[in-house]
């Protein structure tokens, strides 16, 4: 009989801690999507389609001892055996009591124990774990709303598991082959048999169509939602992906918590951009940031804008921006296609925390570049070209080929290509020195060519400002061929002087 009733739940395989879930993506297609940048839902409402990425509902009847391998109750663990015993099933009351008999195991699911030793209460942990699993059944076969008793013993239970101090794990710092396995590989919470369920238990509860908002949120309250806040600095990519599509679902259901989540996080992102540039759930955060700004309503409010100039761009800023760059770039671009005219304070904002010598952060800028470029219009495109393709000149100069090649490929982007071609006598003066040099003296083969191809693309479109360009070059480098020279002659005689000036010296001291 269980088994069919699984059988109905919606299930979702298990990914890779980094990737966002199916049931988080947006429905917003764009090009984006195939550089991995998986949104939440904005679905918020449909508890039908929630299948968390590790559910254990597809695990119901695999019962071995893996988890036993897990994390042990933390607290107090002196528990007798003989009172820690299974209750009834839900199967074997009647409606009237199912709500009491769930009280009753959530009280005792309250019970913390502690996996650091694997042989220690065995019976009461796989009882433990049985029961949450009865409790998400249940849950998500429930009929009548749920009482507010239900409701705080939940929450209670919800808090008394998965709100703990992270204490960072012992592991040794080993390189093989030059790859920092620290770095590579994160710290799995021994406990996460345990825990997935209790995640699986809150999502459910949640989402439910029982769970009275106007009721619960009592007990969802800010000091809740902090903690849950906290959690997401959790080593563990499994915890993270939980805590996202939760977090995502009380933004959608409680809109009381909606300005409060969104100043949390914000406090966040301060903390971590201006003082620890450590945080282990940034790309969650923003995930679930995506898909809220998605459903901004247009015209976007001053706090919106201000969240945007403050946070969002200062977040270019941390040395480990690959690990979340994704999800920023697309709540940046989500920025531009709802109001064209924050591309301008958008660029400037990305040209202030430009990378200087970090090349593979510069590649990122200059994709999410791109990005932002295709969805800005010629009069924001016109406010910011200078400052723009100065910053574009450096980077075409770049000793890095990947850097250099990275800017040149803006070319091939239609749209940018077309606001090129309308502001090409402001542009290709400032842009044409670095072409020539690298069309003479780069050398990456590459880049070579895809100079050539820039230069034959300007000299196309117009000859006579090119063949201006290119006398200007000239007469530029003349000068400055001329002031060098003049620079080396005057410092030739201030040596033949200085020499002098030493042998009269020596003289006079050699004399009588």
């Amino acid at each position: 009989m269980i088994n069919k009733i699984f059988s109905k739940i919606p299930r979702k395989s298990s990914k890779s801690g980094g990737e966002p879930s199916p049931s988080s993506s947006s429905s917003t297609a764009s090009k984006r999507n195939e550089g991995g940048n998986k949104r939440l839902s904005s679905a918020v409402d449909d508890a039908n389609a929630i299948t968390a990425p590790f559910s254990v509902l597809s695990v119901r009847n695999n019962v071995d001892d893996r988890f036993l391998r897990d994390r042990n109750l933390r607290g107090d663990v002196n528990i007798a055996s003989a009172s820690y015993e299974a209750l009834s099933s839900f199967r074997d009351v009647p409606s009237s009591e199912k709500q009491l008999l769930f009280i009753r195991k959530v009280k005792m699911c309250c019970v913390e124990f502690d996996f650091t030793d694997p042989t220690k209460n065995l019976k009461e942990k796989e009882i433990k774990r049985q029961t949450l699993l009865e409790l998400v059944e249940y849950l998500t076969s429930a009929s009548g709303k749920f009482s507010e008793n239900v409701m705080q013993e939940a929450v209670k239970m919800v808090s008394a598991n998965i709100f703990r101090e992270f204490t960072p794990q012992p592991r040794e710092n080993k390189l093989v082959d030059g790859v920092d396995l620290e770095e590579e590989e994160p710290a799995m919470d021994p406990a996460w048999s345990h825990l997935q369920v209790v995640y699986e238990f809150l999502l459910r509860f949640v989402a439910s169509p029982e769970t009275d908002p106007k009721i619960a949120k009592r007990y969802v309250d800010h000091s809740f939602v902090l903690k849950l806040l906290g959690l997401f600095d959790s080593e563990d990519p499994r915890e993270r992906e939980y805590l996202k599509t939760i977090l995502h679902r009380i933004y959608g259901k409680f809109m009381v918590h909606r300005p409060f989540i969104r100043k949390s996080i914000n406090n966040i992102f301060y903390h971590f951009v201006f003082e620890t540039e450590k945080h282990n759930g940034i790309a969650e955060f923003l995930e679930v940031l995506g898909s809220i700004i998605n459903g901004f309503a247009l015209p976007l409010k001053e706090e919106h804008k201000l969240f945007l100039v403050r946070t969002l761009i200062p977040l270019h800023k941390p040395k480990c921006l690959g690990m979340y760059h994704q999800q920023l770039s697309y709540c940046i671009t989500q920025f531009v296609e709802k109001d064209c005219k924050l591309a301008d304070i958008i660029i400037r904002g990305l040209i202030k925390y430009w990378p200087v010598t970090n090349s593979s952060k510069e590649v990122l800028f200059l994709n999410e570049l791109e990005e932002v470029l295709e969805a800005t219009q010629a009069p924001e495109f016109q406010r910011c070209m200078v400052p723009l393709f100065h910053q574009i000149s450096r980077s075409l100069n770049s000793l890095h080929f990947q850097v250099a090649e990275r800017a040149l490929f803006l070319w091939n982007n239609d749209h940018i290509e077309n606001l090129v071609k309308q502001n090409r006598k402001v542009i290709l003066p400032i842009i044409f020195p670095v072409l020539e040099k690298n069309a003479r003296h780069h050398w990456n083969q590459a880049v070579h060519s895809l100079t050539l191809n820039v230069r034959k693309f300007f000299y196309d479109l117009d000859p006579d400002l090119f063949k201006a360009c290119q006398i200007k070059f000239q007469d530029d480098e003349a000068k400055e061929n001329d002031i060098r020279e003049r620079r080396e002659s005057t410092w030739n005689r201030l040596e033949q002087v200085a020499a002098a000036k030493k042998a009269a010296n020596n003289g006079a001291v050699a004399g009588p």
